[in-house]
C-alpha cells in the first residue's frame, strides 16, 4: 500500500499519521511493521517517530503482520453477559475488533480467546466469535457468540433487522430537524480507497435514522439507530447532511481541526454503541443491554456544555 503525505501532515510523527490514515492499525502494530522493515519513506527506512515533511511516499508491506498467529492476549474486557451461547461485551475505543488489514494482535479477538473458553468459528479463525463490528475508533456493545449454531441465529438476527442496535453521538452543528431519516447508499470512495462515500451509485442502501437529545453552542447530542450496517455509515451519513461526528478526521477533517484548537485533540469518536436489544438465540428470551458514554466522553461534553 502507498500513501502520500501532504502539507496538512507536516511535523506529524510517522506513527501519528499512519494511525489516523489506517483505522485498523495500532502504534505498536505499526511500529513492528517499522522494524520489520515493512514500512519505507520515499523508498528509505526510518525511525517510526520520524516527522513527516509532507510530500513523502510511504509504502507498508502488510506481510509480517499477517504471518501472526491470533493468540490469547490478556486484555481486559467488561463482560455484561455471559452464558453458553453468548457474551455480551464492551469494546473500549482504540481497540480493533478482529485482525486485518495487517493488525495481527492487541485486538478484541485476542481478547476474547483469552476471556473465553468456548468461541464460534464459522468466521474464520482470525474472527473467534464476531458476529459484528464496530470501528476502531468507536466504542459500545458488541454480542459474541460462543458456538456456531448462537453465531449463525445471530448473524441471520442482524440480517433481518431483528437486533436493534442505538448509537450516541456528538455532532458539529445544529441539524435542521430534532428528528430525521438518512437514506443514501453508501459505496468505496470513487478516489480514496480507505475512505466511504454517501450517494455513490453503485453503493449498497443504507438507512440511519437520528433524534436530537440536546443542543448545544456549535453541537448537537444524537440517538441514532441504523437499520443496515454498512461501512463507516454513521460517520459517513452524518458527515454528508453536514454534520460530522466530533473527533472524525476522515469525514469531518475541517471541523475536527477548528475542535482541536478549541478543545484540544481527541484520540477517538464522539461515537458510542450504548444500547442493544435482541432475542436470545436458543431461548427466544427478550434481552436488553445499556453502557453508559465512557467517562472520557462524558468529560468532554461537560467541557462544551460550560
Amino acid at each position: 500500500m502507498k500513501l502520500q503525505a501532504g502539507p496538512p501532515d507536516r511535523g506529524l510523527r510517522l506513527d501519528i499519521f499512519l494511525a489516523r490514515r489506517l483505522e485498523t492499525l495500532t502504534r505498536s502494530q505499526i511500529q513492528f511493521l517499522n522494524r520489520s522493515g515493512a514500512i519505507r519513506i520515499d523508498g528509505r527506512q526510518d525511525k517510526a517517530g520520524y516527522r513527516l515533511r509532507g510530500g513523502e511516499t510511504i509504502e507498508l508491506d502488510f506481510r509480517p503482520l499477517e504471518r501472526l498467529p491470533v493468540s490469547p492476549q490478556q486484555i481486559p474486557l467488561q463482560i455484561y453477559f455471559e452464558d453458553q451461547d453468548l457474551a455480551v461485551i464492551e469494546k473500549p475505543a482504540g481497540v480493533v475488533v478482529h485482525p486485518g488489514s495487517g493488525v495481527g494482535d492487541g485486538t478484541i479477538a485476542n481478547a476474547l480467546l483469552f476471556h473465553f473458553k468456548n468461541l464460534s468459528d464459522v468466521g474464520g479463525e482470525g474472527r473467534p466469535g464476531i458476529v459484528h463490528r464496530l470501528d476502531k475508533k468507536t466504542s459500545g456493545l458488541l454480542i459474541v457468540a460462543k458456538n456456531n449454531i448462537a453465531h449463525a441465529r445471530l448473524s441471520a438476527a442482524f440480517q433481518n433487522r431483528e437486533i436493534q442496535k442505538t448509537y450516541l453521538a456528538l455532532v458539529h452543528g445544529k441539524p435542521a430537524r430534532d428528528t430525521a431519516a438518512i437514506d443514501l447508499a453508501v459505496g468505496r470512495h470513487p478516489t480514496l480507497r480507505t475512505k466511504m462515500a454517501a450517494g455513490r451509485p453503485r453503493g449498497r442502501a443504507a438507512h440511519t435514522e437520528y433524534k436530537v437529545l440536546e443542543h448545544y453552542r456549535g453541537f448537537a447530542l444524537l440517538e441514532l439507530k441504523i437499520k443496515t450496517g454498512r461501512t463507516h455509515q454513521i460517520r459517513v451519513h452524518l458527515s454528508a447532511i453536514g454534520h460530522p461526528v466530533v473527533g472524525d478526521d476522515v469525514y469531518g477533517e475541517r471541523a475536527y481541526k477548528e475542535f482541536v484548537q478549541k478543545f484540544g485533540p481527541l484520540d477517538r469518536y464522539f461515537l458510542h454503541a450504548a444500547h442493544l436489544r435482541f432475542h436470545h438465540p436458543s431461548t427466544k428470551q427478550p434481552m436488553e443491554f445499556h453502557s453508559r458514554l465512557p467517562p472520557q466522553l462524558q468529560k468532554l461534553l461537560e467541557s462544551i456544555k460550560s
